[in-house]
Parts: structure tokens; C-alpha cells; sequence
């Protein structure tokens, strides 16, 4: 990917969903689906800039999954691919794996 995001953006791919059925066996199609809200970070810039120049990283980083509105970013195409670009404040939550509970020895 050719893109390198500015100040406090981030790029993220949507993540597709795997399902293109309903729960009673219905088929949805492609036109019908909405977007997923839920993506992974491409890329992400430096930081954001306070007004005395101080730099203040980012939370997010290039690998995260993350949760975001359904009208956030902006769509772009790269390189034959689909990418939202976004502000780091529109990010709603990292998604984070469940801990594995550890097996009880007995």
C-alpha cells in the first residue's frame, strides 16, 4: 500500500463478514448487505500536534482490530483495494481476543 496517513488518521480495511445468510436460511445479496463496522489498521501517522508542538502518539497501531461508526471516514481506493480513511477519535473501541481460561489441573 502507497499511503501514509497524516498527523492523527489512520487507514483501516473493513473487515467482511463471513455469513451471507440469515439465521432462517435467506440469502442476502451483495446490495442488500451494509457495511461492516469493524476493520483492521493499515497504517497510522505520527500523531496529533498540540498547540505548543508537543507530540502525542497514537493508541491505535498498524495490526489492530478496531470498531467504528457507520458513517466514519472517508472511502479510497489503492491499489485495487477498498480503504476507509479516519481520525483516531473516530475509532469507537479496539476489539481485543477474549482471554483463554486456563485448564483446571485435577
Amino acid at each position: 500500500m502507497n499511503i501514509r496517513p497524516l498527523y492523527d488518521r489512520i487507514v483501516v480495511k473493513r473487515l467482511e463478514e463471513e455469513t451471507d445468510k440469515t439465521a432462517g436460511g435467506l440469502f442476502i445479496p451483495d446490495s442488500a448487505k451494509e457495511k461492516p463496522q469493524q476493520g483492521e489498521v493499515v497504517a497510522v501517522g505520527q500523531g496529533k500536534r498540540t498547540e505548543d508542538g508537543k507530540l502525542i502518539p497514537l493508541d491505535v497501531k498498524a495490526g489492530d482490530r478496531i470498531l467504528f461508526g457507520k458513517y466514519s471516514g472517508s472511502d479510497i481506493k489503492s491499489d485495487g483495494n477498498e480503504y476507509l480513511i479516519m481520525r483516531e477519535d473516530e475509532v469507537l473501541g479496539i476489539l481485543v481476543d477474549a482471554p483463554k481460561l486456563a485448564k483446571k489441573s485435577a
